[in-house]
């Protein structure tokens, strides 16, 4: 749900104002508006019936049966762990602000990912959704290496109740943010599921935001 480019840039939300970052960080709240309208209630197309379907075959096709792991129950995470590409970063949870849009994990730290609290847990029967900056005004942020993984990468998250869930890599693509299959993204699942979610694609600075999301497809191993 990209501004169309054509249009003013829109004004940032009053905690993007606060923080005084403006600039790369007002593409956060437009990459996270297609999960508060998707996923999280608000209006549907004529093709969907108004919630999120079970598991589609557009899913299914990514990813292996034989390698589920068994669910688990309900559990705040506390840290994602990416060998991979370095990341090691502790979970703050994200809620739905007043606008309707998911808020952003904090921007003051760019070593931090965020987990929305109303939805699945990793390693819990869905799907759960992670998302991260890939930069600030000020330097690289956790999924800056993002697009460094592919198919049959590992990655983990630590959760409260002292399980570690351990994920897989079905596949990772990059979508138009003017043309995101919210559906495909977000649809429930009925076993345990992961989306890594950050911006990508260039940087338009006419409307302050980056043209892509790059979305990880994962699942419970």
């Amino acid at each position: 749900m990209a501004a169309d480019p054509s249009s003013a840039p829109p004004e940032p939300a009053p905690h993007e104002q606060n923080a005084r970052l403006g600039g790369r960080l007002t593409l956060w709240g437009v990459a996270i508006v297609v999960v508060a309208v998707s996923v999280f209630g608000g209006p549907h197309g004529a093709d969907d019936p108004g919630g999120p379907s079970r598991a589609s075959g557009a899913s299914a096709a990514r990813t292996d049966p034989h390698e589920t792991g068994q669910a688990l129950p309900h559990s705040t995470p506390v840290r994602l762990l990416i060998p991979k590409i370095g990341v090691d970063a502790p979970f703050t949870a994200l809620t739905i602000a007043a606008s309707g849009h998911l808020e952003p994990p904090p921007a003051a730290n760019t070593n931090l990912v965020g987990w929305y609290a109303e939805g699945a847990s990793p390693g819990e029967t869905g799907t759960a959704i992670i998302a991260g900056h890939v930069d600030t005004v000020t330097s690289a942020a956790v999924f800056a290496g993002l697009d460094r993984l592919e198919r049959g990468d590992r990655f983990s998250v630590d959760r409260a109740d002292g399980h570690r869930a351990d994920f897989v890599v079905d596949d990772m693509e990059t979508f138009a943010k003017d043309d995101f299959p919210s559906k495909r993204v977000y649809a429930d699942t009925s076993r345990p599921e992961v989306r890594l979610i950050t911006c990508a694609g260039d940087y338009d600075h006419s409307v302050r935001d980056y043209t892509e999301n790059l979305v990880v497809f994962a699942h419970l191993v």
